[in-house]
């Protein structure tokens, strides 16, 4: 997806001046006719460009659904936006997927009880067994394939508390 559907949103980030030069060429490169606006085609070539994947109809009619009516395409300040938050959530689900393949100390592509009990240990130690159990069995975590349930994004790996967040 090109935003994060989830509940946990991904932190705040900031490019680098040369990435944000870089985003800014691909759009004046993107912008064939100079109008200082990218249209539908236009934006999925800049996509290409920046991610290496075209972007599905589905992503381009969110896209284009949230442009100004009054322009006729995404101005180079929306694109940045766009850009910014796709590299938010790309960044957050290779942060979820790094996390996920240390817990999988076996390499089997799921957790079972035990790996996620020893992973809750390991990041969280005053969680209560009871609250893991729970977070394991009532959402989706049985087995847990990688693919992270709403829940998971909630819980923090560094959390200390006892309590859960959910």
């Amino acid at each position: 997806m090109f935003f994060s559907q989830a509940g946990a949103r991904p932190r705040m980030w900031e490019a680098s001046p040369s990435e944000h030069k870089k985003w800014v060429e691909v759009f004046k490169a993107c912008d064939e006719e100079n109008k200082g606006c990218l249209s539908r085609e236009n934006f999925k070539v800049a996509v290409v460009m920046l991610f290496g994947y075209k972007p599905s109809k589905i992503e381009a009619d969110a896209v284009m659904s949230s442009v100004d009516p009054n322009t006729s395409g995404i101005l180079l300040k929306e694109f940045l936006d766009i850009v910014r938050k796709k590299k938010e959530a790309q960044l957050y689900w290779n942060e979820i997927r790094h996390i996920f393949t240390a817990f999988d100390r076996h390499y089997r592509g799921y957790l079972t009880l035990e790996d996620f009990k020893k992973a809750f240990k390991q990041v969280a130690p005053k969680l209560s067994e009871r609250i893991i159990l729970e977070v394991f069995r009532g959402h989706g975590f049985e087995p847990w394939s990688g693919k992270i349930p709403h829940a998971a994004e909630q819980l923090s790996p560094c959390a200390t508390t006892t309590e859960p967040v959910l």
